[in-house]
């Protein structure tokens, strides 16, 4: 059986870590072209010399136009493009009441995702698969996180029309919500050392598996949504999360 994803282009931004860096590994591993956009290169070095003919990475942030512009600079050269994960995203302890909370996170999670789909909608290839990332949290609450859920929760809404707007075009439209995965993204929340470690116990006691995700399991759902053996699934949000939500 041929390999869907051998020789065709996919494009990640936020890929130097965590669940990013998973879906380019994942993806590069079957042959794809990855073409990435993130701040800092990060675990992507690695990568860049073990596939050296296959991923390209380019210096950018999805809140910048200028470089949203460069990536579909690039796309336009390599494509078209077949897979998309606009996987940027940011996430910080604020009241729920600071607006400007809101503003920062929605800027990359929620803008700077949409964006990243917008400035590639013409080299976008027929069909074509997008995947946005959202969040478990959005069926739950989080106190602190009021801002980071609803910038995640706001895009999940947007998806959902887009991926009826977009399927005449043959761009098909979905959604993954991972739930606590192991990745980089929760250094950054601004707790201490033992606050991390409370808050990893209390979780770690609702996963059916007893432990955090690990980011590759994420990646493989995603890839399964990239695939054609997702080929009607449209506007769906599929929570991977073992089992913290139906608790």
């Amino acid at each position: 059986m041929s390999n869907e994803f051998e020789g065709r282009l996919a494009v990640i931004t936020g890929a130097s870590s965590g669940i990013g860096l998973a879906v380019a590994t994942r993806l590069l591993s079957q042959g794809a072209r990855v073409l990435t956009m993130s701040r800092q290169m990060g675990g992507l070095e690695e990568l860049a010399r073990q596939f050296a003919d296959q991923l390209i990475w380019i210096a950018g942030d999805v809140t910048r136009k200028e470089d949203l512009d460069q990536l579909e600079q690039h796309a336009s050269r390599l494509g078209p493009v077949h897979f998309l994960v606009p996987n940027a995203g940011i996430a910080e302890l604020a009241d729920g009441l600071d607006a400007q909370a809101f503003d920062r996170q929605w800027a990359v999670n929620g803008a700077g995702a949409l964006n990243t789909l917008a400035c590639l909608r013409a080299h976008l290839a027929q069909p074509a698969s997008v995947v946005f990332i959202g969040t478990f949290l959005a069926k739950i609450t989080f106190p602190g996180l009021a801002a980071y859920i609803a910038s995640k929760a706001a895009l999940q809404a947007h998806a959902r029309t887009l991926a009826v707007e977009l399927a005449p075009h043959g761009i098909r439209i979905n959604m993954v919500s991972p739930g606590p995965t192991a990745t980089p993204i929760w250094s950054t929340l601004g707790l201490t050392h033992h606050d991390l470690a409370t808050v990893a116990t209390q979780v770690n006691a609702r996963l059916l598996e007893g432990q955090f995700l690990d980011a590759g399991a994420v990646a493989d759902v995603i890839l399964f949504q990239l695939s054609q053996g997702a080929r009607s699934v449209y506007g769906q949000d599929w929570i991977v999360d073992s089992g913290y939500t139906t608790r």
